[in-house]
């Protein structure tokens, strides 16, 4: 398996069972936005958009990640949990509710799933 960096994006490849390469779409974030609280229940959302490099995969191609949160609460523990979205060039738009008493404190993209390597 091989792994090249630019800034902070990361592109995987790695032979597959068939003899195929397979790679990983280049993904990061372009704008975040956690949003004011929306009466009556006060729940926020938080909003990203996410751009998706496919140019090392075969067109077209579409897959899946993870973002993996760490939640603060005012009343409770800190909580890692994961949601999974769809992957499409070149943008996606992912968002998650939040109630009124929580916030992201941390998140990074993860579990990408593969597309097949241009020739």
């Amino acid at each position: 398996m091989h792994t090249l960096a630019s800034g902070r994006r990361y592109w995987t490849y790695q032979r597959g069972a068939v003899g195929h390469e397979e790679c990983r779409p280049g993904l990061a974030f372009k704008k975040v936005n956690f949003s004011k609280m929306k009466p009556p229940t006060l729940e926020r959302k938080w909003t990203a958009i996410v751009s998706v490099d496919t140019s090392r995969c075969v067109a077209p191609s579409a897959g899946h990640f993870e973002i993996v949160f760490t939640r603060l609460k005012e009343t409770g523990p800190e909580i890692e949990f994961r949601e999974q979205f769809r992957w499409l060039s070149p943008l996606v738009r992912v968002e998650v509710d939040l109630s009124a008493d929580e916030a992201v404190e941390r998140f990074w993209i993860d579990a990408i799933t593969p597309c097949t390597c241009r020739g």
